[in-house]
């Protein structure tokens, strides 16, 4: 399943391009602030108990963006491989986390963050974060790639775990809380928040 990076050609570039714009001009106009309300710009925050969370280019939950493309490698290449080259799905990927960015910061999402998950005073994604969760979606798939399907299985599991261990929050957690949210575990996930 390891295959070489993309070759990317016009089409390739202004399909993303027009993707993020398109996205970047849909945040905008939901009234997402384009960086830190908190007038820091900052490339990291690890601060995810804070207003500082999903405001900055790259946070802690940026790794379960890197998951996505992961996934969205191994669905589209299951999916795809025959009749798409990995830039075709690469530009795909890059659409479907551009539309979850959207989604994910309606306001339906948002206060389903704040009820049901850790995440209490959540308040969206700046538009800096969302292009940030896009790139690391693209490095995840661009990842995924490249690496054996051992290694990109492994570092899954990996970055899950770390994510469990430092902040209490992980993709998988975040998908439960979202869809199925259990009291025990957002209690244990807002202990010593």
């Amino acid at each position: 399943m390891p295959a070489s990076y993309p070759s990317f050609n016009r089409r390739h570039v202004l399909g993303i391009a027009i993707t993020v714009v398109v996205a970047v001009g849909t945040l905008s106009l939901m009234g997402r602030p384009w960086w830190c309300k908190g007038g820091e710009a900052n490339l990291w925050t690890s601060a995810v108990n804070s207003f500082h969370n999903s405001q900055h280019l790259f946070d802690p939950y940026s790794f379960t963006h890197v998951l996505h493309g992961f996934g969205f490698y191994a669905l589209l290449w299951l999916l795809l491989r025959h009749h798409t080259t990995l830039a075709d799905r690469l530009t795909i990927a890059i659409g479907l986390e551009a539309l979850w960015e959207i989604i994910e910061n309606t306001s339906f999402i948002i206060e389903r963050y704040r009820e049901e998950t850790m995440a209490l005073g959540y308040y969206g994604d700046s538009v800096t974060n969302s292009i940030g969760d896009i790139l690391a979606c693209a490095a995840g798939l661009a990842l995924a790639a490249k690496l054996p399907v051992w290694a990109t299985v492994v570092l899954f599991i990996v970055i899950e775990g770390l994510l469990l261990f430092f902040i209490r929050d992980n993709l998988l957690l975040n998908i439960i809380m979202l869809l199925w949210p259990l009291e025990a575990l957002k209690k244990w996930q807002t202990e010593n928040a």
